[in-house]
């Protein structure tokens, strides 16, 4: 089975999705699992991953409903407040919802960097681990030494990267990045999604090469066994589409073994996810 592990779905609020700008004006509108379902045929996927944009629990309870009228929506990566002091029973009603594998919080946009350090963040995550939900990490290359901090004092929590991290591909700056990300993919704990690339790129111009670099640094880094390919849907859209994101990752991964691109194209976002 073929799994897009990071897309996303909403009705287009301008002033929740505020995020979206003029410069991103393209998705400014609804995106629902009706219009992805035609994409993942054309690609033969056979599932996708739907996580959060908004940080509210009706954000969680929005793409529970989606995934249980759509088979095709084989799991969702939801919010709660992680540093709520009810964390534990909120968790134990999202626990009843089987497509409901686990959580992320925006911490790329948050004006502390090491947000996800404080007491309250790292009381949640406990807790996620005790209810066995997974964990997004969603940062920018900056906060990449505070993830590998986080990872390390939880080594029976499963985490994941988004979007590599989002290297600065517009700028070809690698070498900060490179040895940070490298730290944090020591940890067996934490795998890395392929995907978002393209909107770290210039949007209208950017080719292929510009990402083989920083493709490598990730394959080096986590092997063929924890990397999964991800969309971004709809938000790639801003930056070539579907067809030329997923183009890229294929092309680079044309040349592995045929158990290793199943691994990669589905396998390993079904043992993350316990899908």
């Amino acid at each position: 089975m073929r799994i897009d592990a990071h897309q996303h779905f909403w009705i287009f609020d301008p002033v929740r999705d505020s995020w979206i700008d003029e410069s991103m004006a393209v998705i400014q509108r609804d995106f629902l699992p009706a219009d992805l379902k035609p994409v993942l045929d054309r690609h033969q996927i056979d599932g996708c991953v739907a996580v959060q944009a908004d940080q509210s629990e009706t954000e969680t309870d929005f793409l529970l409903k989606h995934a249980a009228e759509n088979d095709f929506i084989k799991a969702v990566v939801g919010w709660v407040d992680l540093r709520a002091d009810n964390i534990e029973d909120r968790l134990a009603h999202y626990s009843q919802f089987k497509k409901l594998k686990g959580f992320r919080h925006v911490l790329q946009g948050d004006p502390d960097r090491a947000l996800m350090l404080k007491p309250e963040f790292i009381h949640g995550i406990k807790a996620l681990q005790k209810h066995g939900f997974t964990y997004d990490i969603l940062i920018f290359p900056d906060q990449l030494i505070y993830a590998e901090e986080l990872v390390r004092s939880f080594p029976g929590q499963k985490f994941v990267i988004d979007h590599i991290a989002k290297p600065y591909i517009k700028k070809q700056e690698i070498e900060g990045w490179k040895k940070d990300i490298a730290a944090v993919a020591q940890h067996e704990n934490v795998w890395c999604k392929v995907s978002g690339m393209v909107t770290e790129a210039y949007w209208q111009n950017w080719q292929e090469a510009d990402f083989t670099p920083y493709l490598d640094v990730v394959f080096n880094a986590f092997g063929k066994k924890r990397l999964m390919f991800g969309s971004d849907w709809p938000v790639c859209n801003v930056a070539g589409g579907y067809d030329r994101m997923a183009g890229i990752v294929k092309n680079y991964t044309s040349k592995l073994s045929a158990n290793e691109q199943a691994d990669f194209w589905g396998n390993n976002a079904i043992e993350f996810y316990n899908i």
